[in-house]
């Protein structure tokens, strides 16, 4: 009951100080509708905030408006509108923006797919210190996207990523460890990144401590276990 009533009030004060005109709690504000934080879930509303958001300069709101045309919310996707705001909010400096900017032009969507410009704006993003961007670019130099493959790099971004919390960097570091990918195999080390990676609900780590336990992989051997992240 107290973290309802807590959660209400800081909607309603967020409200207060968006309408008088503060972008930040702007933003907040969209963020609450779009995730029924502290208020009803309304996609309409967070699209209008995030839109003003953008509109004022915003490189959050511009990120965030770009997953709305990318995810549909509350509008048809346009792949090419995304992009554009993803562009707006990766040039004002958002690493948020810049990993989705990577992830466009690696992707081909709503631009040109260029590689080398994929890296560029996943390094951007990873040096600022977003996790997911950390990923990807350990991603693109394990695979060799728009740089050169150099898996010792790849390992460096992993770890990286992984500590920061990211369950796609804790699965690949995981990976890393059990393949001795630009570092030296280790099993155990192995088991525990895909635990993790597993606890944070991402379905490859899952599978992949499926895995583990099921052969007896840096663990001991425990089917029962095995199903049971197989089945998750």
């Amino acid at each position: 009951m107290g973290n309802t009533h807590s959660n209400e009030n800081k909607s309603l004060q967020n409200s207060k100080l968006a309408e008088g005109g503060n972008i930040a709690e702007q933003n907040s504000l969209g963020y609450c509708y779009e995730n029924g934080i502290g208020t009803t879930k309304d996609e309409e509303k967070a699209f209008q905030w995030y839109l003003n958001v953008a509109e004022g300069g915003n490189s959050s709101g511009q990120n965030n408006l770009g997953n709305c045309y990318f995810n549909v919310i509350e509008t048809t996707k346009d792949e090419e509108k995304a992009f554009q705001r993803y562009f707006k909010s990766a040039e004002g400096g958002n690493s948020r923006g810049q990993n989705n900017l990577g992830h466009c032009y690696e992707n081909e969507i709503g631009t040109t797919k260029d590689e080398e410009k994929a890296f560029q704006w996943y390094l951007k993003s990873a040096e600022g210190g977003n996790s997911n961007g950390q990923n990807n670019l350990g991603n693109c130099y394990f695979n060799g996207i728009g740089t050169t493959k150099d898996e010792e790099k790849a390992f460096q971004w992993y770890l990286k990523s992984a500590k920061g919390g990211n369950s796609n960097g804790q699965n690949s570091l995981g990976n890393c460890y059990f393949n001795g990918i630009g570092t030296t195999k280790d099993e155990e080390k192995a088991f525990q990144w895909y635990l993790k990676s597993a606890e944070g609900g991402n379905s490859n780590g899952q599978n992949n401590l499926g895995l583990c336990y099921f052969n007896g992989i840096g663990t001991i051997k425990d089917e029962e276990r095995a199903f049971r992240w197989y089945f998750k």
